[in-house]
């Protein structure tokens, strides 16, 4: 896990018409990821919907995606809440589905102090024997996590890394400062991939990914095998489609992509649900626009 580099899918959960888990469309979207340059997968995340999936299904999840994959990359599963216990006896459980890694948002709607904030992931890491990588994203949880909780964490054995999504270039610079071997750092905004390899990032947690993972591994390995411009431009080139799969809260536009695409994923659970008509002609033209659909 602390040499994870490149694109990480944070992947969707596809559904049936009647809302329950396509697993054999899960299992299209792992070969197709496996056969298309993406480096390691999150689910159980904000992609995938898992503040609507239930405990039964988080794991069900887990299990076939752990089996299918085989080991062949690393799989990193969501095992966070706002309460701590439930936060722990979810990683406990992902862990035992054989998963690689933890994907740990910071605690929402509480909106603890500094020294709650850090006793809530020191607790879960204290109790998984897998490491874990925090995810800072102020957007959805109403709170970011404190620099200074960064730098205390950044030094647990168990907990290698970041995913962070705060779109502040300011605080990642700032937490940048607590890198190591020990402790790396993923954008976790699909416009930012290149400023934040510039500070000493190694990868994404991408939602872009889901639908064009060969480019975004390539501008990820282009920036850090040293062909800067390269990785530049295709930053540029795709800005417009991805700030076009954010034109509604995630992961509604991704997925109307990917039924664009042909790929047939499903809808949405309540309170997410389909995207307005004129946002849906929106993100159409900017997929024509690089080839993705006609």
């Amino acid at each position: 896990m602390k040499t994870l580099k490149g694109s990480i899918v944070a992947l969707i959960t596809p559904f049936n018409e009647d809302g329950s888990v396509n697993f054999s469309k899960l299992d299209e979207l792992l070969d197709w990821h496996l056969s298309h340059k993406t480096d390691g997968l999150v689910i159980l995340g904000t992609t995938g919907e898992a503040s609507t999936t239930l405990h039964e299904e988080d794991d069900d999840i887990c299990r076939f995606t752990v089996k299918k994959v085989n080991g062949r990359i690393p799989v990193i599963a969501g095992g966070g809440s706002n309460c701590t216990t439930t936060a722990m006896a979810k990683s406990k459980r992902l862990q035992d589905e054989g998963v690689d890694g933890l994907l740990l948002i910071s605690p929402y709607y509480n909106k603890a102090n500094e020294e709650g904030m850090y006793r809530h992931f020191a607790s879960v890491a204290d109790n998984v024997d897998l490491p874990i990588i925090l995810y800072n994203v102020p957007g959805r949880t109403g709170c970011s996590i404190p620099e200074t909780v960064v730098e205390k964490l950044s030094k647990h054995q168990n907990i290698t890394g970041i995913k962070e999504a705060s779109g502040n270039i300011s605080y990642t610079a700032k937490i940048a400062r607590y890198l190591s071997d020990d402790f790396v750092l993923y954008s976790g905004n699909d416009d930012m991939v290149v400023p934040v390899l510039s500070l000493g990032g190694q990868g994404v947690i991408s939602v872009f990914a889901n639908i064009m993972p060969d480019e975004t591994h390539d501008m990820v390995m282009d920036f850090l095998n040293g062909d800067v411009e390269k990785a530049r431009e295709a930053q540029i080139k795709y800005l417009d489609l991805i700030n076009a799969l954010f034109i509604e809260v995630n992961p509604i536009p991704v997925k109307e992509a990917m039924n664009l695409m042909g790929m047939n994923v499903g809808g949405y659970r309540l309170p997410l649900c389909e995207m307005s008509e004129q946002n849906r002609n929106k993100l159409a033209c900017e997929m024509r626009k690089v080839g993705l659909i006609k």
